[in-house]
């Protein structure tokens, strides 16, 4: 029965298929993982030498404008001109990004105890890996967060510049409270849209593609922790 055995070698055709994609999702996942805590490392370990450095640590809190405006060069260098760089300079983008964050956090640490930043970081940990988990193993199609969660965190952005004219602490907990549900929602929202992404570039292995799904990773986990440290963070 010709027909038959056709049918069963196309039905094992798309078996394989169905497996090597999902061994290229999952190979892509880890190293989109695995640039993003290097990322943290290497946050944590540029803000533990800026604190040391008495000179590095006058100049950070002499030019935190700079500092900042030098990081949303380097995410909108990563986010809109990613297909123009090679896996070098996208990554070199992304470990200066990190180091430039690790010295702005330095600030956090004069204002906050470490142990509540420990506190706020493990919390954050334990946050992002159970809506990232969700994010990869829901059969939920987690499209129609997006409009929310961009309304959202337009919501905090604009709450933040109004809040730095009124000084208020209402405001400031309030939006704190909306960044941990909007960043916890772009968590399991970003991962799921990273595989869809993944799949829309062919199943590229290239590192530019894991780099640029590592930073939308790595914001999500950053704001969540500074949003969770403004919350419950012990000021000095």
């Amino acid at each position: 029965m010709a027909w038959e055995t056709s049918g069963w070698q196309t039905s094992e055709r798309g078996s394989v298929d169905s497996v090597l994609v999902q061994e290229s999702q999952r190979a892509f996942m880890s190293r989109v993982h695995g640039w993003m805590f290097g990322g943290l490392l290497v946050t944590g370990a540029m803000m533990l030498v800026t604190l040391a450095n008495e000179p590095l640590l006058r100049l950070v809190a002499r030019w935190p404008l700079a500092l900042i405006l030098a990081q949303f060069g380097a995410v909108f260098a990563l986010s809109f001109l990613a297909p123009r760089l090679s896996g070098l300079a996208a990554g070199a983008l992304f470990i200066g990004y990190s180091a430039l964050t690790g010295m702005t956090f330095s600030i956090f640490a004069l204002i906050y105890t470490f142990g509540s930043m420990a506190q706020a970081f493990f919390l954050t940990a334990g946050v992002y890996g159970a809506m990232a988990l969700y994010g990869t193993f829901t059969k939920k199609d987690l499209s129609s967060w997006g409009t929310f969660l961009y309304m959202g965190l337009f919501g905090i952005v604009l709450a933040g510049f109004v809040n730095l004219f009124v000084r208020s602490d209402a405001l400031s907990f309030v939006k704190s409270c909306a960044a941990v549900l909007v960043f916890s929602g772009l968590t399991a929202y970003d991962t799921q849209k990273l595989r869809e992404m993944h799949a829309n570039t062919g199943y590229s292995s290239a590192a530019t593609v894991s780099i640029v799904g590592a930073l939308r990773l790595y914001l999500d986990f950053i704001n969540l922790f500074i949003a969770l440290l403004r919350l419950m963070g012990r000021r000095r």
